[in-house]
């Protein structure tokens, strides 16, 4: 095999920690993509993956490779893509990363208008809540609250503020009671959302008085139980384990049907909106400004403002 056709095997397996799922993806046998990963071992000389007979994980020296690798890749790959500016119609495949919250977004709004009207557009889709690099990862754009886009991404607003709530269950109030103001949940067994890859637990914020201008501040309310999915962190607080900060899309049936209950709400500040981000390199290549365009027309005609699916 080629350089570059070892690399793509390397970054496969380095991606799906499996052998078996990287050669379905690349349309290869498990065989090949194993022999080609002994390969290039013999090659250079040292151990990228330990493998079981469950699992297979990177060894320091992978890590290393695969840092170094990935950035460069999506360069390559940027540079092939960016001849689609020659073809009459935007073309190849557009890299996303989401939360899982907001995935419907993708799935029921904007995939299908861009599916529609740029056919040869394909889509590879991530459900991650944790914070992503998206030169790192290689994605092409992301979609994430403002104030967790970095400075160095452009980022083009999608939706409206969105509302969070701090609820528990009917029965978890009946035996703790409620708390009458913030500071009071130092108190109470708190649900905390723990990033996926660095495990910060991120602080809940609120707002002084019941009105706009309110000084902002906030808590960390000691953690009973943390979870890296909002869904799991919802499911959580129904069954009565705990108080949990939460986006109203996530809730509003629980809300509805009473088998959650908000409370603080005069606290609460309406966070930033939804915002697509991509790096500004990458702006001008045919497939991104057929999303831009038409990400910008969804969010002008108010289809992309977050509601519960």
């Amino acid at each position: 095999m080629s350089s570059l056709e070892l690399i793509r095997l390397f970054l496969a397996v380095a991606e799906h920690r499996s052998f078996t799922l990287a050669a379905r993806r690349l349309d290869v046998s498990p065989t090949a993509v194993s022999k080609g990963v002994r390969a290039l071992e013999a090659k250079h000389g040292v151990t990228l993956f330990t493998r079981t007979t469950r699992s297979v994980a990177l060894t320091d020296a992978g890590v290393s490779l695969l840092a170094a690798l990935k950035p460069a890749v999506g360069q390559i790959e940027d540079a092939f893509s960016a001849l689609a500016q020659f073809q009459s119609r935007p073309a190849g495949r557009l890299r996303i990363t989401a939360p899982r919250a907001f995935g419907f977004l993708l799935a029921r709004v904007l995939v299908p208008r861009m599916r529609a009207a740029y056919p040869e557009i394909g889509f590879d889709l991530s459900l991650d809540d944790g914070l992503v690099d998206l030169v790192a990862a290689g994605f092409d754009a992301g979609i994430r609250l403002g104030q967790s886009v970095a400075q160095d991404m452009v980022a083009i607003r999608l939706s409206r503020p969105l509302a969070w709530s701090i609820v528990a269950s009917p029965g978890y109030f009946a035996e703790h009671g409620e708390p009458a103001n913030p500071h009071a949940l130092l108190q109470h067994r708190a649900i905390r959302y723990r990033f996926t890859t660095s495990g910060i637990l991120p602080p809940w914020t609120f707002r002084d008085g019941d009105s706009a201008s309110g000084t902002e501040y906030q808590l960390e309310p000691e953690a009973a139980l943390s979870a890296n999915d909002t869904r799991m962190i919802a499911e959580l607080a129904r069954q009565g384990l705990g108080i949990a900060c939460l986006p109203d899309l996530e809730i509003d049936d629980d809300l509805r049907q009473g088998r959650l209950v908000r409370v603080l709400a005069a606290f609460l500040p309406a966070t930033s909106g939804l915002y697509l981000y991509f790096p500004m390199r990458s702006q001008h290549q045919p497939k991104m400004r057929a999303l831009i365009d038409e990400a910008s027309r969804l969010a002008g005609e108010g289809l992309l403002d977050a509601q519960s699916p």
